[in-house]
Parts: structure tokens; sequence; C-alpha cells
């Protein structure tokens, strides 16, 4: 959603795209996987990958069981991706950015620590 369209105080908004009246609507792409995915301006990476028809993108560590976004509010991992190169970021509160490299994450994430 843009900071100028408020979906209460705007009739013209949509409050699940944040679109209407007052709304840019600028998008752009990134890259998750080596594929390219379309993001609208201050959506989260989770966000444009669930619109792109991705529900999973990161397997458990026991298991493999697929995970995408649960809670999607920044309090469980199951949403973690790595982001240019940093690991364990949550794509339901990182904001996508044009020419990002988004990739699944395997394991912890911890495998550039020399632990």
């Amino acid at each position: 959603m843009t900071p100028d369209t408020n979906p209460v105080t705007d009739p013209g908004a949509d409050p699940v795209s944040g679109t209407g009246a007052g709304a840019t609507g600028a998008s752009f792409q990134f890259r998750f996987d080596g594929e390219t995915v379309r993001a609208e301006a201050g959506q989260t990476i989770g966000a444009a990958l669930i619109a792109a028809g991705r529900r999973s993108w990161r397997r458990t560590r026991v298991g493999g069981a697929p995970r995408g976004v649960f809670c999607g509010i920044g309090i469980c991992f199951d949403c973690l991706v790595v982001v240019n190169g940093r690991p364990n970021n949550r794509a339901c509160l990182v904001e996508a950015a044009p020419a990002d490299l988004v990739q699944t994450q395997e394991g912890a994430g911890h495998d550039d620590l020399a632990c």
C-alpha cells in the first residue's frame, strides 16, 4: 500500500492491493532462484512470491516439509530466504527492491559461518 492511500478513508482504494486513488502502481522485477518475479512498490518479497504463484520457498531442516508464509507478521521463521547473499531474511517483512537476488534458503542458513 502506498503512504498516500488509506483504504479506510479513501473509498477508491483497494485494501488488499493498496491500489486506487493516490496509488502509484510502480512495478519492477527481482530474481528468485533464477526466475524473474514482478513486484509492486512497497510489496514484501513474500507477497510478491505469493502473487507470482509461489506458495513455498523453503524446506524444513528435519523432514524437508515445504514452507512459505505462515504468520505473515514476522513472528515465525517459515518464510526465510537469502536476499543478496544474506541468509535468514523473513520474506514477509523484507520489502522487495529492484534487482534483488533472492534465493531459497537451504538448511539453517548458516553455511557461510565458520562454526
